[in-house]
């Protein structure tokens, strides 16, 4: 039965590599280190890889016939998720023998945020369609839920900003791409591991602690308690949105998420991010096995939130 952590053993891709991808794949891969963009990162993902990260948050706004661009702010010729993200994303995992990282073990999670200008119902349509498509082209290297069984793979992809979104993938008996959950989703069937198999929060939404003091017991039970009951309902949790503040107040919030069992930690600090998880790797419990089956439900039209990551 796949777990949502699933092991990668055994997984083949093509041959054929560039020998700065085969020479970066020496470095251990970070798997709780997660990158949340600037906007002045205009080629994000060669970064990205080269700390060992193995996720991102990428913001999409759709263009013209349904591209999908980096955002925020108008589309720019070549910005192109395809172009930029998966094209390079996926030529690496091939180049590597069906890993981004020798010693990788969890998928890549790649998570597309939809925002941008264009917010009517036909434009996000034809964006999620041209999303699909474009996954369906690398299928052997994505997580795929069909006919009620999730079998993870090199890269798992996690969408949202479009209201509607759970509905329009659960309508889906076979797709490439999830949808996010939060810990109020957790025991409830609008949203069950299979379709959101991540629960994902910012850290403000919850606590007020901002590292430079000790946290309360309160605060810190809470955690604790949030995390084991995630991972009891067979999620991945993943925390984002960390207060602004120094680094060294930033690393104390890092290691209370890692002594809490949180599975991916997502910060704008990337290298300070992955210093930190170098010195003090993170041990997630191991997750419980998922069910098989899924509840099927009937397709929405979908809608934009003007939900975005707060970082």
């Amino acid at each position: 039965m796949a777990t949502i952590a699933g092991s990668l053993a055994g997984l083949a891709g093509a041959g054929g590599a560039a020998a700065v991808a085969v020479r970066r794949r020496n470095r251990p891969c970070l798997p709780a280190g997660h990158a949340l963009l600037r906007e002045t990162d205009t080629d994000p993902l060669p970064g990205v890889l080269r700390l060992g990260l193995t996720g991102m948050t990428v913001p999409v706004v759709p263009g013209p016939r349904g591209e999908l661009f980096l955002g925020p702010g108008a589309p720019q010729p070549g910005r192109t998720l395809r172009r930029l993200v998966l094209a390079p994303l996926f030529n690496r995992a091939k180049a590597g023998a069906g890993k981004l990282y020798r010693d990788q073990r969890d998928p890549f999670r790649l998570v597309v945020e939809f925002g941008g200008q264009s917010r009517d119902t036909e434009t996000l349509f034809r964006a999620y369609r041209m999303l699909d498509q474009q996954l369906r082209d690398h299928a052997g290297l994505l997580s795929r839920f069909r006919d009620g069984l999730l079998t993870p793979s090199v890269v798992t992809v996690t969408v949202t900003g479009i209201v509607d979104v759970r509905e329009l993938l659960a309508a889906q008996r076979d797709r490439y791409a999830f949808a996010e959950g939060t810990f109020d989703d957790l025991g409830t069937r609008s949203a069950p591991p299979l379709l959101a198999p991540m629960i994902s929060e910012p850290w403000s939404r919850r606590f007020g602690w901002d590292g430079r003091d000790t946290i309360t017991a309160e605060e810190r039970h809470q955690l604790h308690a949030l995390v084991r009951a995630a991972h009891e309902d067979r999620r991945i949790v993943r925390i984002s949105g960390l207060p602004e503040g120094s680094r060294k107040a930033r690393a104390a919030i890092w290691a209370e998420l890692g002594a809490a069992g949180v599975d991916v930690i997502a910060d704008t600090d990337l290298s300070g991010l992955a210093k930190h998880l170098r010195r003090h790797p993170a041990s997630p419990a191991p997750l419980p096995h998922v069910p098989v089956r899924a509840v099927r439900r009937p397709a929405p039209r979908p809608h934009v939130t003007g939900r975005h990551e707060t970082v």
